[in-house]
């Protein structure tokens, strides 16, 4: 994801201070949005929309008269070794821009008080829970709210429960907490944060302007994968061990799983096709009629730059080539000479059969790939799992 990261530093966010807000849910919340992503992005849109109209309100403006910018990721996981916790981190513009002689130009407000972000947390969580009892996903009655029974995702729902309440799915430990070893003294959370009904907020970090180096790496840090393989190891009982990379307040310094149970757990992270887990507001959505004053300028290409297959990306500047994604998702560089090393080039494309059945018979491979077996479908019963 460090890709991901240098983008939006460099192509998306301008040179002025920004702070994260980060926005924890409670557990009910988490299981309904993986289950109903369709709802993430009118919940994503109230957060965004109470955060916005804080920064203006404390600005002294109005939405007609300010407007402000925000790119949020969508992270499904968190710190116990991939358990499913949808929260949201948002790189917040740290102040307003409002217009002068026709331009947008930008103008500081003052970091949030203790109190203003209580009200804020309160303000979100009592919009959220309106947001979604007014679609019919939660029920309220008699002063208790209480999730609707409603088909949602068949398939990962019990997946997406266990892993929303720390649990495990299948197996003959289904039911039960994972292991956790204990090598730390309990601790206070050192992080200032509000809470309100289950919702957390805090925005402590915060990148001043000109610190874009600190910008990359909290961009990095919230694009970052869900499981580290450094900190993964297997037993010589077959066990999986994952080392906490801060211990937990309690003392937990590690995960102990059996390798199916880490299974459920990633299978429970895997979003929904075409989930775009990057969501962009305000002045900075591709739409915004600021956009092109505020945005930074793309870095200048050079003319005799390197190929498409170099650069990964296309004439337009839009697309990421094949041998990008594929170094990217498989860490395979086809870019790479296997022998010396060196940096290939695309020198021809040819598409040509008879051409291309000459050279592949010169260097001994078959001319067409042989037909593959059908797929293999082999029922197994729990027992002979284990």
């Amino acid at each position: 994801m460090a890709e991901t990261a240098a983008h939006l530093v460099d192509n998306v966010i301008p040179d002025v201070p920004v702070r994260q807000w980060v926005l924890s849910l409670p557990i009910p919340l988490r299981y309904l949005l993986a289950s109903h992503p369709e709802m993430m992005g009118p919940v994503l849109e109230v957060v965004n929309r109470a955060i916005s109209s804080f920064l203006i309100n404390k600005a002294g403006l109005t939405r007609r008269e300010a407007k402000t910018g925000a790119v949020t990721l969508i992270q499904r996981f968190g710190s116990a070794a991939g358990n499913l916790n949808i929260h949201f981190h948002s790189l917040v513009i740290d102040g307003i821009y409002r217009l002068r002689g026709g331009k947008p130009v930008f103008e500081y407000v003052a970091a949030p008080s203790t109190e203003e972000m209580a009200r804020l947390v309160e303000r979100i969580a009592k919009r959220v829970m309106k947001l979604l009892t007014r679609r019919g996903y939660l029920i309220e009655e008699e002063g208790v709210t209480y999730l609707e029974a409603g088909e949602g995702e068949e398939s990962l729902g019990p997946l997406h429960a266990a892993a929303c309440n720390y649990r495990i799915a299948l197996g003959p430990r289904r039911g039960r907490k994972v292991w956790s070893i204990k090598m730390a003294e309990a601790q206070e959370d050192s992080i200032r944060c509000v809470q309100f009904n289950g919702f957390s907020l805090h925005s402590d970090v915060r990148c001043g302007k000109g610190e874009r180096k600190k910008l990359e790496r909290l961009c990095r840090y919230v694009t970052r994968p869900a499981i580290s393989n450094e900190r993964l190891t297997l037993t010589d009982c077959d066990q999986v061990v994952y080392e906490l990379k801060t211990p937990y307040r309690d003392g937990t310094t590690h995960i102990v799983m059996s390798p199916l149970e880490l299974l459920q757990r990633l299978a429970a992270l895997v979003p929904r096709p075409r989930l775009n887990l990057i969501r962009f507001h305000g002045v900075l959505a591709p739409n915004a009629a600021w956009r092109s004053d505020i945005v930074p300028e793309p870095p200048a290409q050079d003319e005799e730059g390197a190929e498409p297959m170099e650069e990964g990306r296309g004439p337009s500047g839009r697309y990421i080539s094949w041998a990008r994604l594929l170094k990217r998702v498989f860490d395979i560089d086809v870019t790479t000479c296997p022998n010396c090393g060196g940096q290939l080039k695309m020198i021809a494309a040819i598409e040509d059969p008879p051409v291309i059945q000459k050279i592949l018979t010169h260097l001994g491979l078959p001319p067409h790939p042989p037909p593959r077996s059908p797929a293999r479908y082999d029922v197994l019963s729990e027992a002979e799992i284990y």
